[in-house]
């Protein structure tokens, strides 16, 4: 159980991070790509950064399912369902919103998605630091005992 739920957590601060770095600093320097070489460079970001993401976000996923399952003893299981509920949208978000958005973009630089993806992105962005939070207060608690 400890190591689930470390591996849970490490999944999701990693998470948290990468998608930081990505909001503030890898989606809104696409625009100075130059509109020639973006569509080699939005594939070649694709294909290398899930190679990143995927692992750590199934990762997460797997760990919510089971913390979910088989919450730690003096955790209320609300927070495991909550946590779980706020992976889902992450993925659905991933899958509906973000990864349509980079599809548009492969075959050339266009502005409006650019700027839709960094906007859209900061829900993934805040998602991720509440369950960061969450987990942060999980573990606060399990030190606590």
């Amino acid at each position: 159980m400890k190591m689930i739920l470390l591996i849970h957590a490490g999944a999701t601060w990693a998470l948290i991070g990468l998608i930081w770095t990505i909001q503030q600093v890898h989606y809104p320097l696409f625009a100075f790509i130059g509109t020639d070489a973006f569509p080699a460079y939005e594939v070649a970001h694709v294909n290398r950064i899930l190679l990143l993401v995927f692992p750590l976000m199934l990762v997460e996923l797997l760990t919510a399912i089971y913390l979910t399952v088989s919450p730690p003893a003096n955790i209320p299981s609300l927070i495991f369902w909550t946590g779980l509920t706020l992976v889902i949208f992450i993925w659905l978000a991933t899958v509906f919103i973000n990864l349509p958005q980079h599809n548009r973009l492969v075959t050339n630089f266009d502005s409006t998605t650019h700027q839709a993806l960094v906007t859209t992105n900061w829900l993934r962005t805040l998602l991720w630091t509440i369950r960061g939070g969450l987990m942060g207060w999980v573990l606060w608690q399990l030190l606590e005992l």
